[in-house]
């Protein structure tokens, strides 16, 4: 990555932007903005498109049904997607079932990831596999999501959710040599950025300040979007500016008020500001009842009153 420092800042080359259509991506817009989490703009981004190969068309309703998903129009996306549609977007409805009613379709969500994963035909499909991976990985399946990752040609984005699986392994060494696997692929892809950011919060020291830069930068030169927002906050919070964090973190609500990741951080900055964090809880279970951070909660809440039990017996 061609990178300059002033001042502690790492400042990008103004070219990067454009040499993705320098090169020919004529989905890089639309890419950019889903990666980003500026789903409305990817959406708005692929509809001006002309001029588009039937595989690039295909390409381009995948990311918009899955910007439609992250916004959670789920309607849309059973009304438009039917049983004669390609195979990447029968995966896209299928992921957006289970997120709408993950109790109810995860037997039939699991069968379809495990049905892709062993055909010959859909296992070579890096849509497919990337969404088994993303399925795998809401069913914390880790093992088996990398092994969806880890399939012949894998993607940048296949690479991402390794990264994020690693993680949540606490395989930090193995995600952090994934990133790095990403920047000899592409250093200056988006995604590229922010898996090394994802690594640099978590491994702390001198790599959350690169993160945070990271996130700045993205931010100033695209659109601030929740998800920026998020990851500042979460450089914050590991450098101990929790009220610096909650700026950022009021910031991404106002975005995406029933995003879960920012309402469950506003949970632990409130805590340790020791403001009230009653409504941003409720918040979550209200829009994320499945998220980890509320089953973390219910877990210690069930063992203080077990243990409150036991003390007024005894």
């Amino acid at each position: 990555m061609k990178i300059r420092k002033e001042t502690g800042r790492i400042l990008y080359l103004e070219q990067i932007s454009y040499q993705h259509f320098i090169m020919g991506d004529a989905l890089y817009a639309v890419h950019n903005a889903f990666y980003l989490g500026a789903y409305q703009t990817a959406i708005s981004e692929a509809s001006q498109l002309t001029g588009l190969s039937d595989a690039q068309k295909l390409e381009r309703d995948v990311f918009v049904y899955r910007s439609y998903m992250e916004l959670g129009s789920y309607e849309l996306i059973f009304s438009e997607v039917d049983d004669s549609s390609p195979l990447p977007l029968q995966a896209v409805k299928t992921l957006a079932s289970y997120l709408k009613s993950p109790d109810a379709n995860r037997d039939s969500t699991l069968k379809a990831a495990s049905s892709w994963s062993s055909d010959p035909t859909t296992s070579s499909n890096s849509t497919c596999m990337l969404i088994a991976g993303l399925i795998y990985t809401l069913e914390e399946n880790y093992v088996e999501a990398l092994k969806c990752c880890h399939c012949s040609g894998a993607s940048l984005e296949m690479k991402a959710l390794t990264v994020q699986c690693y993680l949540r392994m606490h395989r930090i060494d193995q995600a952090d040599k994934m990133a790095k696997s990403m920047i000899s692929m592409d250093d200056e892809a988006t995604l590229t950025q922010l898996a090394t950011a994802w690594v640099g919060v978590n491994m702390g020291g001198v790599r959350v300040q690169e993160a945070f830069y990271i996130y700045s930068e993205l931010g100033d030169k695209f659109v601030w979007t929740a998800k920026l927002h998020a990851g500042l906050a979460a450089c914050q919070m590991r450098m101990g500016r929790w009220e610096d964090a909650e700026a950022e973190l009021l910031q991404a609500f106002d975005k995406a008020p029933k995003d879960a990741d920012v309402l469950s951080n506003l949970v632990v900055v409130s805590l340790h500001l020791g403001k009230p964090a009653t409504r941003y809880m409720g918040l979550l279970k209200a829009a994320a009842p499945q998220h980890h951070f509320c089953a973390r909660v219910e877990a210690a809440e069930e063992a203080f009153a077990k243990a409150a039990s036991t003390s007024i017996t005894a």
